[in-house]
């Protein structure tokens, strides 16, 4: 009798605590409700405070460290550490190029390698780049996002920071394509260490602007981390930039016109066809090439000197007083 009621309390308490457990998950969801919350991010409440932990780690541990190493250390020697793991991030990037299908970039990548390795001292000197090699960005959720896996929701990574259910495999992945994973460990930590000293030196500039800007950190650094990878993921396709082109300006004799431009005569690319303001002086007459108001200056007439009579603006001097008096 009395081992029977001891099992009924032990199952009673079995059901009161997972009642416990669906309540408390359940206020926590209802904590990210609301008009405002981002549909991308339902764990909004779990990563404020990985956020808050992360931030309050890099105040008082990560920036000092990388503000000491700022201030105690050469330019060129902070630049060579920056080229030298940089050097070893282009093996993630030659692999997930080359997992992408990316040939062309996957090909630069791996002679940005070759020749940063034995023409750059190991990667100290970045000679890639003014060759004409560009820097890729990649890394493998970039290349599950490239096969159409979503992002799904965003996530915020204790010590590692944002990231996202997809870009949380990027940790785990392309550990095994660094070549310092494969180095003793009496070396390989030293070296992560000071390749996360270098990054946080990189972004001190970066941060203190942020401090004094944004007035929700957490939000600012949610959205920007997921328009970056986002940008990353498509290559900024879908962004163009406007046609700045002055109205009436001519390419120079002998050049040949861009594709889509308006052939001699017509207003294709000027400023008013693309739908901006026009910013043409109003005191300023049309007139046709030769002279001003239609008539053209005869060979023994001098041309006006004066800004009213080109139509301009007169800015003369109220108190100057004319020559001779």
């Amino acid at each position: 009798m009395k081992s029977g009621s001891t099992a009924l309390t032990a199952r009673a308490a079995r059901k009161l605590g997972i009642s416990l457990m669906i309540a408390g998950a359940l206020a926590t969801a209802g904590c990210a409700t609301g008009p405002d919350r981002n549909p991308k991010d339902p764990l909004e409440p779990m990563n404020r405070k990985i956020f808050t932990f992360n931030d309050t780690l890099d105040t008082y541990v990560a920036k000092p460290v990388a503000q000491f190493y700022v201030d105690y250390t050469p330019s060129p020697f902070r630049t060579a550490v920056s080229n030298f793991f940089s050097n070893l991030g282009d093996f993630s990037n030659f692999a997930n190029n080359l997992l992408q299908l990316k040939i062309t970039d996957a090909t630069q990548d791996l002679m940005r390698i070759a020749m940063n390795s034995l023409f750059g001292i190991g990667g100290l000197i970045d000679v890639a780049s003014p060759a004409g090699l560009p820097k890729h960005h990649q890394d493998f959720g970039l290349t599950l996002g490239h096969y159409g896996v979503a992002s799904g929701p965003y996530l915020v990574l204790p010590l590692l920071g944002p990231s996202s259910f997809r870009d949380a495999t990027t940790w785990a992945v392309d550990w095994r394509v660094n070549p310092l994973s494969y180095s003793e460990a009496e070396i390989r930590w030293p070296l992560f260490g000071v390749n996360f000293v270098s990054a946080r030196a990189d972004l001190i500039g970066a941060t203190d602007l942020l401090s004094a800007a944004a007035l929700d950190k957490y939000a600012f650094v949610r959205d920007a981390y997921m328009q970056r990878r986002q940008y990353l993921l498509t290559g900024g396709g879908a962004a163009t930039l406007p046609d700045y082109g002055d109205e009436g300006v001519s390419a120079p004799e002998g050049a040949s016109a861009p594709e889509g431009a308006s052939a001699p005569g017509e207003s294709g690319g000027g400023s008013k066809e693309q739908g901006l303001p026009s910013y043409v002086d109003p005191g300023a007459a049309a007139s046709p090439a030769g002279g001003v108001g239609g008539k053209s200056p005869a060979p023994e007439e001098s041309a006006p000197s004066s800004s009213k009579a080109q139509g301009l603006p007169q800015y003369q001097d109220p108190a100057a007083q004319p020559a001779g008096k």
